[in-house]
């Protein structure tokens, strides 16, 4: 691995039923601008997962993108997914008036142990996604927001550049802008990444990482490695979270 590449922040949950880990670290870029983080509410007992990709090479983006992960966790656990994202677009532009301090962002609310198999819930901007492995199956639960997703969706050509300009971020999206889905259940592996991982693995490679990583912690390693050792330039960041 290139020494310019460096191990940047990590995030461990262990909870009755759960176990997540994720590893980001910066790729050929000056700063490593992704973030992540987690939060388990008090009151309701879900547990949020989230990752986000500050836009751009620079330190404003770095903090954007740490900011907005952070709040998104703890709102997210409370009140849902998409609840997270705009209340993290709302600390964005109550503490960054420089229109740079901007992130891409994904969220996963997993439900209280006691419920074993209710649905996770998803929400994100940008071209951070979310994926979930049953142990049979890799499902990719988010669509990018992309120029290059929006110009296929009607038929039209995407050039490669179009796949890395993204469409809704959190500080410029409208409620009924940001993505939303649902698993049909949350047992299994899930993961959530940035593009400096996702769009260096091809998805057989995703699936084979899922399929064959012995801890949450080893698999987001093998992830990152794999998308930087594989000629990544991107900062590059897995969370891989197990519910069973």
């Amino acid at each position: 691995m290139s020494s310019a590449m460096t191990t940047s922040r990590r995030e461990l949950v262990r909870l009755a039923g759960i176990a997540g880990d994720s590893v980001s670290r910066r790729g050929l870029r000056s700063i490593n601008a992704d973030a992540v983080a987690s939060w388990t509410d008090p009151v309701t007992g879900r547990v949020a997962f989230v990752v986000a990709d500050g836009v751009g090479d620079h330190l404003l983006a770095a903090r954007a993108a740490r900011a907005a992960a952070t709040v998104a966790a703890k709102e997210s656990a409370r009140d849902g997914a998409a609840a997270g994202i705009l209340a993290a677009q709302r600390r964005l532009l109550r503490e960054f008036p420089e229109p740079k301090a901007d992130s891409a962002l994904v969220v996963a609310v997993l439900p209280t142990a006691d419920k074993p198999d209710c649905s996770a819930d998803i929400a994100w901007v940008g071209d951070c996604r979310a994926y979930r492995w049953n142990g049979r199956m890799l499902h990719q639960i988010t669509t990018d927001h992309t120029l290059a997703e929006y110009l296929r969706m009607r038929g039209q050509y995407a050039a490669p550049r179009t796949n890395h300009i993204i469409t809704t971020t959190v500080r410029t999206v409208r409620e009924d802008q940001i993505g939303r889905a649902t698993t049909g259940s949350s047992n299994g592996r899930i993961l959530l990444s940035t593009d400096g991982v996702h769009k260096r693995l091809d998805i057989a490679t995703i699936k084979l990482l899922l399929a064959t990583g012995e801890s949450p912690s080893t698999t987001a390693e093998a992830m990152v490695d794999s998308a930087l050792n594989g000629g990544g330039r991107d900062n590059a960041s897995a969370f891989v979270i197990d519910r069973h």
